[in-house]
């Protein structure tokens, strides 16, 4: 009996474009839609790609690094690489993840070939006009802070300091971050499950071993009920018949 073949989904990003928060939404967007993707690529330049490498491998994102200088180049890269994959993998959809408002050409020579282009970009960077490119085009917000905030404090409290002109005490050792406040029952899996507090998308057999070892789950428990109580914090996949599951919580340190 033939089974229907699964659409093939695919997510193209300009990571020069984006912020890293963007991407991770993005990915996780993606996957909770669909279960799956075929295709997963980030195209950026070298600085970029060893920036957010750890971001890339977590996220099983492929990097395509351009060495070529000059303006657009890396969005160029894309789009030749695109339109390639348009015709050896014949996607049904493909997203891709830029405010660009360049690439409206390549938008509407992917739909000719046959593919539903979507968009995702960065809320306040995107144009009503690149909006209206696409079959459908989500916003996701850049959540400001983290090091780039550190710096920005850094530099206003350097004047302050030379005015005074006295030796600055020894800085006290740094405390280690406060765990975030996750329900003991999470903190328990991820204990058990380090693949999980990594970050990774792990067999739920996997999972499942692992906490009946560990007696948190039954053998006659479902572990996707277990999983399902926190969607907040577990992403399982597929969506109708799923066998992998995701943490996608707050980062937490690694034991």
């Amino acid at each position: 009996m033939n089974m229907p073949r699964a659409e093939r989904v695919m997510l193209l990003i300009d990571a020069d474009n984006v912020s890293a928060d963007v991407i991770e939404q993005a990915v996780h967007k993606v996957m909770a839609e669909h279960g799956h993707l075929h295709v997963r690529r980030a195209y950026c330049n070298a600085e970029t790609a060893l920036k957010q490498q750890s971001l890339f491998k977590r996220l099983s994102v492929r990097p395509m690094v351009n060495l070529a200088a000059g303006k657009n180049s890396t969005d160029i890269a894309l789009a030749v690489d695109a339109m390639d994959l348009a015709v050896s993998e014949r996607p049904q959809l493909i997203y891709l993840v830029s405010s660009d408002s360049d690439f409206a050409p390549l938008v509407i020579r992917l739909r000719e070939k046959g593919c539903r282009v979507c968009g995702i970009g960065q809320q306040g960077k995107t144009g009503d006009e690149t909006r209206g490119v696409y079959d459908h085009f989500t916003d996701l917000q850049h959540q400001a802070g983290g090091s780039a905030g550190v710096k920005a404090a850094a530099k206003k409290r350097a004047p302050a300091a030379k005015k005074r002109k006295v030796a600055a005490p020894a800085p006290a050792a740094a405390a280690p971050a406060p765990l975030p406040a996750l329900p003991e029952d999470v903190l328990r899996i991820l204990e058990v499950v380090p693949a999980l507090r990594a970050g990774q998308r792990i067999e739920l057999n996997v999972a499942v071993e692992g906490l009946r070892g560990a007696k948190l789950l039954a053998k006659s428990a479902s572990s996707q009920k277990l999983f399902k109580k926190h969607p907040e914090l577990f992403m399982l996949s597929p969506e109708k018949q799923p066998n992998k599951v995701q943490y996608i919580g707050p980062a937490l340190p690694l034991p």
